[in-house]
């Protein structure tokens, strides 16, 4: 059945992220509304639809991250991400500093790189190495829907609360005086406290799991 429910969520989840793409095609009139310059507003309504890709890739990956998680396959994350990250680099040079492609190259390899890690998680789950938990795509998985859609609503807000108090300190930002400087300082303070939150976050992912999987077997001490 846990494969039954990774193919839920995918259901549930691509249905959501189609539901939201207003939001990334009218991203301009929206953040002139908000108050911000209308310079930016009009790139970052250019760079938000080079993210669509992206938008639908977490989309799939996440629910696989945990479905991998749950069956305490760390492993095969760290190395999708790891050799994502060598891809990733390489790719930057060529179109940032050898092609000078601008934000939008960007944009592709960040794009780039959150898909092959998709990938390759796929392809491990499908291609046996999870057994006893992936049985391949089933019908089933279109049942009960509105009641697993209930069941990750409440997870969602509260995932989108604990994400979004800091991402409007960045849209607030930019009704500051000097917005320029006063942005990039804050982004490049977020950028930094985001890699130190990678380490307790590591440690909260692998407990979490941990915690998760003895409760579930009735370890409950």
């Amino acid at each position: 059945m846990l494969g039954v429910y990774l193919q839920r969520s995918w259901i549930v989840l691509l249905l959501c992220s189609i539901i939201m793409l207003p939001i990334f095609f009218f991203a301009t009139p929206v953040l002139i509304f908000l108050g911000q310059p209308k310079d930016v507003s009009q790139l970052s309504g250019v760079v938000v639809l080079a993210f669509i890709p992206l938008h639908f890739c977490f989309a799939f990956q996440f629910p696989l991250q945990r479905f991998l998680q749950s069956q305490l396959k760390n492993n095969v994350i760290a190395w999708a991400n790891f050799v994502a990250f060598i891809v990733h680099v390489l790719i930057s040079w060529l179109i940032v500093y050898k092609f000078q492609l601008g934000i939008i190259g960007t944009t592709f390899t960040l794009n780039l790189s959150w898909w092959l890690v998709f990938l390759v998680l796929f392809c491990y789950t499908t291609c046996g190495g999870c057994p006893l938990s992936w049985n391949g795509f089933s019908m089933e998985a279109f049942s009960g829907l509105w009641d697993f859609f209930k069941l990750s609503a409440s997870s969602g807000v509260m995932l989108c609360l604990e994400n979004w108090y800091y991402k409007v300190l960045i849209v607030m930002t930019g009704n500051l005086e000097n917005a320029k400087i006063a942005l990039d300082a804050l982004s490049i303070c977020m950028s930094i406290n985001g890699w130190e939150l990678m380490i307790p976050f590591g440690f909260f992912a692998g407990a979490g799991v941990r915690v998760a999987n003895e409760l579930g077997a009735g370890n409950g001490r």
